[in-house]
């Protein structure tokens, strides 16, 4: 693959759900639109953080591009293949090349099967070639690699930490040597320290390995160390994406900016200094979202033309990309903060 072909690009993905169920759900029946027109590219060995609150949509969107789920709309290319053509063959090759970190550690693991075998399913289901023996030691070299001891290969999950769980999906995950894993808020579900150890994982696991992430969070500070590229979303649509050191000095969103103004800064004095964005009201919901910009019904800034047109996703800066009628570096001033 040429160093500027993306390993994954996806266009105008779209994901609706079905709001009613059973009779009611029917061809006129209300829908659930949870992914809308989402684009981005990842390049190999690049991280792209997916940020934004619960319910945005994000979950669905890796779950989409894995054909966990079957997208509504749009196209999903990964090493320029597109997934949403692939018949079950092609996709169980697909799941060679990329994987999935599931948030919840306590949930994501078989309780009836021992952890050597949980690591080990995947090398199994997509034939290794290994022995049984082989299999075996390249299991206790992931759990190494992972951080945990080798010579509990025949505990269960009911015997671990929530951390140490997480280890165990990450070493399931990367059993496979894939080119791109999902990471959904893997670290979210875990105490704050047991977060940074995960993190430096993951960092030191793609150094290694030279593996992408697609990683998905709500927290901007979990996300600043992990990402290259950070893509910002709101009901279901990406309203703002560049590299993050941009994204965090001079956010060009409203979004981003209350996002990050939420964000804690370990300095005391800085932190009494900086001003709280508050945003009125709850997010619309996705059954019936707002005409014109999703975001306009919470924004301080918004303007009789937010309401009526659906702002256009555009470059504002090089790499720098935004959908708001009045991009601009910290578009909302102290005037319009609710102190």
């Amino acid at each position: 693959m040429a160093e500027n072909t993306p390993l994954l690009k996806v266009e105008h993905l779209c994901k609706e759900f079905p709001a009613e169920s059973g009779v009611f759900a029917g061809r006129f029946a209300k829908k659930v639109s949870a992914v809308n027109d989402v684009s981005f590219e990842i390049m190999p060995g690049e991280t792209l953080g997916l940020v934004g609150e619960s319910g945005c949509g994000k979950s669905t969107t890796g779950r989409s591009i894995m054909r966990l789920t079957r997208p509504t709309s749009g196209k999903v290319y990964f090493e320029g293949r597109d997934v949403s053509k692939m018949n079950k063959r092609e996709l169980k090759d697909l799941r060679r090349q990329m994987q999935f970190i599931f948030q919840d550690p306590y949930a994501s693991l078989n309780p009836r099967m021992t952890i050597g075998e949980i690591i080990s399913e995947p090398l199994q289901i997509h034939g290794d070639g290994r022995s049984a023996s082989e299999r075996n030691k390249y299991v206790r070299e992931l759990l190494d690699i992972v951080g945990l001891n080798p010579e509990h290969i025949n505990r269960y999950p009911h015997e671990f930490s929530g951390g140490q769980r997480q280890r165990i999906g990450i070493a399931r995950a990367f059993a496979l040597h894939p080119k791109l894993i999902i990471c959904d808020e893997p670290v979210s579900a875990l105490d704050v320290s047991i977060q940074a150890q995960v993190l430096n994982l993951l960092k030191e696991l793609q150094k290694q390995f030279g593996t992408a992430y697609l990683f998905i969070a709500h927290d901007l500070s979990v996300v600043q160390h992990i990402s290259d590229r950070v893509a910002v979303m709101y009901l279901g649509k990406i309203v703002e994406l560049s590299d993050w050191k941009t994204l965090y000095a001079e956010p060009h969103h409203p979004y981003s900016q209350s996002l990050l103004s939420a964000a804690p800064i370990p300095d005391p004095d800085l932190m009494k200094s900086r001003r709280r964005i508050i945003l009125a009201g709850d997010p619309p919901s996705p059954i019936d979202p707002p005409s014109g910009c999703r975001f306009h019904t919470r924004c301080p800034i918004a303007k009789e033309i937010c309401g009526a047109e659906q702002p256009d996703f555009k470059e504002v800066e090089p790499g720098h990309f935004c959908a708001c009628h009045f991009a601009a570096p910290y578009p909302i001033k102290e005037s319009h903060i609710d102190l």
